[in-house]
């Protein structure tokens, strides 16, 4: 070795691990929640983040978005008062939400929604009226162990779970009601 050839050794660049990964993919989530980038660069970035090998690759990923995400933490609340309520078409889905009817109904459709959060959480209760949820394919849905009366909340959204996908968590508690989960109909 000649004295030219000192300090050029190749630098080896860290790698990234799963946790890495999850952890940039939460901070896309939460931008596209507050409408910094649109649902098809958030599934671009999406796919690149889970691929990415090194903490560099990452970083380029979250490099045009604040240091500090969003917190906003507030629920949106579906209370019927005089009226059925239909939560649906384009709107942004916060981390919890609280579904509460006595007697009309409630549905909330997450197919046209925008999710930057990996866990969001329903909490539906109803007297003789019905909660009815409709999910994308490839979400999970886990009815919550502290639930009541789980024999009236019916989980018909058993489509094979997409990993990078949301997980609906839900806390029913039904009376005379029902809590209904299904996902669309395949097309023809």
């Amino acid at each position: 070795m000649t004295d030219g050839d000192q300090g050029l050794e190749p630098r080896v660049e860290p790698r990234a691990g799963d946790a890495d990964r999850e952890s940039v993919a939460e901070r896309l989530r939460i931008a596209a929640g507050d409408g910094r980038i649109d649902v098809a660069e958030l599934e671009d970035r999406l796919d690149r983040a889970y691929t990415a090998k090194t903490y560099t690759e990452l970083d380029a990923l979250v490099a045009d978005l604040p240091d500090e995400p969003s917190t906003d933490s507030r629920p949106l609340v579906l209370k019927t008062h005089m009226s059925s309520i239909k939560q649906n078409g384009r709107w942004t889905v916060p981390r919890k939400i609280i579904a509460e009817c006595k007697v009309l109904s409630i549905a909330i459709d997450f197919t046209e929604a925008s999710c930057a959060h990996r866990d969001v959480t329903l909490e539906a209760s109803c007297g003789t009226g019905n909660v009815r949820v409709l999910v994308p394919r490839g979400w999970t849905v886990r009815i919550d162990g502290s639930s009541t009366n789980t024999g009236h909340i019916s989980n018909k959204a058993t489509a094979p779970a997409d990993p990078t996908a949301p997980t609906l968590t839900i806390i029913g508690h039904p009376r005379a009601g029902h809590i209904k989960i299904k996902q669309p109909r395949r097309p023809r």
